[in-house]
């Protein structure tokens, strides 16, 4: 352990993770089924518009101190995670959550792989084989080659890997901000975020033809009534709670461990997809969920206790 790091916490950033991505699940429902009447940046907008003063009325009830310590890699940390949901929000009018969820949760794989890249933590000859095989559970669910396969896919495999970045620079860079001032920071990113590609589409003025061809991505700002507002604010409460959550949990545990637990979300998901949209996943895609989560527990298993002499001494 790094001098002057702080102890993990695992079981504690176990039960974290677990509460927050089963908030998250219900959450990225909410956005599928409103994907078809907003844009993903008026979700950004007006979640966060409530998100934030939801952060800062927590900030002031648990006496925490808002102070940003590392400020650009707190800035690079909001951008991995805009473009994680971005590229998966994206993907949700044409696949299903199920199989969006499926596709983004090869992050755990990612995330082990990275933290032995980026942070030096040793890959085992067991996790190399819960890499192959969550290759093999992507092989499964995409099914290249197919009538099957669906080139936007390829976008929640690409948030997952802005994911894995992210959790892995929370650990390395990020560890001694607050979870509140790192959710305060991407809820401020998001409503920028929002704000500027309105503003840019707005002054781009494109066709109608074009918007129609992507309205979730490219469409113009829809109003929206009392009912709708009131969403938002929900998604905004439970958005706040998720981002604090998630931000805590990889501080305070290993990022491999937690990563494995995000694992809750797929059953989540898949629960939600059914009874907001009655999906039922086909038998590759639940193959595929029953390998990815296979290869993400093999990739959990600690590859060396070498270095547990001198966290214990430096602890």
């Amino acid at each position: 352990m790094p001098e002057g790091a702080k102890p993990d916490k695992t079981a504690q950033g176990i039960v974290i993770i677990l509460i927050s991505v089963l908030m998250m699940a219900f959450t990225d429902a909410v956005v599928k089924y409103v994907s078809a009447d907003l844009t993903v940046w008026q979700i950004f907008f007006a979640r966060s518009l409530f998100a934030i003063p939801i952060l800062l009325m927590i900030c002031r009830m648990t006496g925490a101190r808002l102070h940003l310590q590392t400020a650009k890699w707190t800035l690079l940390r909001s951008v991995l995670l805009i473009l994680t949901w971005l590229a998966f929000y994206a993907s949700l009018p044409v696949l299903s959550l199920s199989v969006a969820a499926v596709a983004v949760y090869t992050n755990p794989i990612i995330t082990a792989l990275l933290s032995a890249v980026l942070i030096g933590e040793p890959v085992s000859r067991r996790q190399w084989g819960g890499v192959f095989i969550g290759f093999l559970g992507v092989i499964a669910i995409l099914r290249p080659g197919t009538d099957a396969f669906s080139w936007f896919t390829i976008l929640p495999l690409m948030g997952a890997a802005f994911y894995s970045l992210a959790m892995i620079l929370t650990r390395s860079k990020c560890r001694e901000e607050g979870p509140l001032t790192l959710a305060l920071a991407l809820h401020g990113s998001f409503l920028i975020t929002g704000l500027l590609a309105t503003l840019v589409l707005f002054l781009i003025g494109l066709g109608a033809e074009t918007k129609a061809a992507f309205p979730f991505l490219i469409g113009d700002w829809v109003s929206m009534n009392t009912s709708t507002w009131s969403l938002m604010a929900f998604l905004g409460l439970l958005s706040a709670l998720f981002f604090v959550g998630v931000a805590r949990a990889y501080q305070i545990a290993p990022p491999s461990i937690i990563a494995t637990f995000d694992y809750a979300y797929l059953v989540s998901a898949a629960v939600w997809g059914f009874l907001f949209f009655a999906e039922t996943p086909d038998i590759w895609t639940i193959c595929g969920m029953i390998l990815i989560t296979s290869a993400g527990l093999l990739v959990a298993v600690p590859a060396s206790k070498k270095a547990a002499p001198q966290e214990a001494d430096a602890a």
